[in-house]
């Protein structure tokens, strides 16, 4: 068997395409391999963040409801005060906040507010 020039550019020829060939095919599962570890990376972000904002949510609403019932506190705390008042007959204006502030607390009671 005689190998000629044209043999060796042809077997050169098949080998380089076969080497690219492989390259373009490692490349290609490296690449979509590296896409789904930042697939998983992201995921693992949101589920940080999704943790984080649950968590700022649930303090924000604890704040809300001590607020809540230390607002409640100092209405009725108020409304003792005034009826003190009342009671030493201070008249007007203390009569007036009274009753304004039984109607409110009655109005939250039955959700009319």
């Amino acid at each position: 068997m005689y190998v000629s020039a044209q043999t060796i550019i042809t077997a050169g020829a098949v080998l380089s395409a076969l080497v690219a060939f492989i390259t373009l095919a490692w490349k290609l599962f490296k690449w979509i391999n590296h896409q789904k570890e930042q697939d998983q990376e992201l995921i693992r972000i949101e589920q940080k963040f999704d943790d984080k904002v649950k968590a700022l949510k649930d303090m924000h609403n604890k704040d809300q409801e001590n607020i809540q019932e230390e607002q409640t506190l100092v209405v009725y705390g108020l409304l003792a005060c005034l009826k003190g008042l009342a009671a030493q007959g201070c008249n007007g204006p203390v009569s007036e906040a009274i009753d304004r502030i039984e109607k409110h607390i009655n109005k939250k009671a039955h959700g009319q507010e």
